[in-house]
């Protein structure tokens, strides 16, 4: 890998992804991302899985796990913070009149909303927050959230376990095209959020 192309962010991941405590670290982001931290786990999961595809499918569940758990926490704020905690998130984002309208929509479509989310770039803590903040089934809730969040990761960890070297060297190689790929993309999950609801 040339190390002269790595911006410095995407190093300090690479490195910890030899720590005793990488997989902890993943689980804390993947666990945040899901109630209140705007950076998807995916930025360590995949180096994490470059770096030991034995470990792939092991990491997608445990993300998959924190993340449901955090979407608990995210359910919670919406549940009994919401006019507190969860509008202060909300309105961090900016997004006071299209979350009114996915509260419409949730409240009638919420499970099938919380099971297609998880093939879309939508932020998942606003998926979680709406859920509490309508009162959706918790039940309903955690399997929609067990399945969404294990498509993604699960698939997340297929992909890079198959394509292994080939997608280390494709980052090595165009690391400023795919990290502006990424936060375009996360971009773009807020913006379809604001423009679709």
């Amino acid at each position: 890998m040339n190390t002269q192309l790595t911006p410095r962010f995407y190093q300090w991941f690479l490195a910890k992804t030899q720590s005793p405590y990488a997989t902890w670290l993943l689980n804390i982001v993947s666990f945040l991302e899901s109630s209140v931290f705007p950076i998807p786990p995916d930025i360590m999961l995949i180096p994490m899985i470059i770096a030991d595809r034995a470990k792939a499918w092991l990491l997608a569940f445990t993300c998959t796990v924190s993340s449901v758990v955090g979407g608990l926490v995210g359910y919670a704020i919406g549940f009994y913070l919401f006019e507190t905690i969860g509008m202060w998130i909300i309105q961090k984002y900016s997004l006071e009149s299209a979350f009114a309208n996915f509260q419409t929509l949730f409240q009638e479509y919420g499970f099938w909303i919380i099971l297609l989310k998880g093939a879309t770039p939508i932020p998942y803590k606003l998926v979680a927050i709406a859920g509490g903040a309508t009162g959706l089934s918790l039940w309903q809730f955690v399997l929609a959230s067990i399945i969404s969040r294990s498509i993604r990761f699960f698939m997340l960890a297929t992909c890079f376990y198959f394509l292994g070297d080939k997608a280390k060297d494709f980052i090595s190689k165009n690391l400023t095209l795919v990290f502006i790929g990424f936060f375009v993309t996360l971009f773009l999950g807020f913006l379809a959020f604001k423009l679709v609801f």
